[in-house]
């Protein structure tokens, strides 16, 4: 069996969790001053939130199109015909349905495509998850039960800086995002679980408020001294991103997972001021094959 995943993802873990399977990547698009790029492939997030602060103009995203994803299935069914599509949250990018309707193209291939209902380093952990079990031998059920599992145990949560990629982009209501960029408000923004959307976790009058609410966020899950496996991340925001750290560290039992940029086609949406956090109960990761 082999994996096929999306850019909406971010895989950043320590070499002894790492899947010994080949992870096969469909890449997002994105757009700037004319000019199209392969998300991860040819612009990292680095090199695109550096772009954006030479230009007035903001990026375009596109998601993969069925015939990206008919073009991967069909090179990989030579190999292997057995093959398993995990893909960022349907209700956050088309890119899901994308998949499903490119694995209709490919018949000679049994494709089972999955909607993660999340993304970023939530999809990651998934994804590497499934690998271990395909390299461990599991079935495809026992593989799909795996993923709804970390999926259901693993929450994520992010605030930013400045507003205008997100009211740009049309992921937060202009006028909403308008109000708030007057007034100085930060968002506290997560993925509920049922439809894969964004939800508005909370909102403070500065970033330094905001990194505190999404660890007072972390705490409606776990209480103090919980042993969680913790993943801070950002667009392009160092300073924020080693900030959070230290606000969580003293609160929980961390093990810590590397930290790292954002998918670029995820922090084309954000602008450079992004940072974020994934976590979960350690036991829920303990068993992974």
């Amino acid at each position: 069996m082999q994996i096929v995943t999306d850019t909406g993802m971010d895989m950043h873990l320590p070499p002894e969790l790492m899947p010994d399977v080949p992870i096969h990547i469909v890449p997002h698009i994105i757009t700037l001053d004319g000019k199209s790029y392969r998300s991860g492939e040819e612009i990292q997030a680095d090199e695109l939130q550096k772009m954006l602060m030479k230009t007035s103009s903001f990026p375009v995203t596109s998601q993969p199109s069925a015939g990206d994803f008919a073009e991967a299935y069909r090179k990989l069914a030579v190999k292997d015909p057995d093959i398993l599509s995990i893909q960022m949250s349907s209700g956050l990018s088309g890119t899901y349905n994308a998949a499903f309707a490119g694995a209709a193209m490919v018949p000679e291939a049994n494709i089972t495509v999955v909607d993660t209902k999340t993304l970023c380093a939530a999809q990651g952990w998934i994804v590497a998850a499934a690998g271990r079990a395909i390299k461990a031998g599991w079935s495809v059920d026992r593989i799909l039960a795996l993923i709804k599992r970390v999926g259901d145990a693993t929450e994520e949560a992010y605030t930013l800086d400045e507003l205008k990629y997100l009211i740009h982009g049309g992921r937060i209501s202009h006028m909403k995002g308008l109000l708030a960029s007057i007034l100085k408000i930060r968002p506290l923004i997560g993925v509920e679980k049922v439809g894969g959307t964004y939800a508005q976790l909370g909102m403070a009058r500065t970033f330094e408020k905001a990194l505190q609410g999404l660890v007072d966020h972390m705490l409606k899950f776990h209480k103090p001294g919980s042993t969680l496996r913790v993943q801070v991340l950002h667009s392009y925001n160092q300073a924020g991103v080693e900030a959070l750290r230290e606000l969580i560290a003293p609160v929980f039992n961390c093990i810590w997972m590397p930290i790292h940029y954002m998918s670029p086609v995820l922090a084309a949406h954000t602008g450079p001021s992004m940072v974020g956090v994934a976590f979960g109960a350690a036991s829920e990761y303990e068993d992974l094959p």
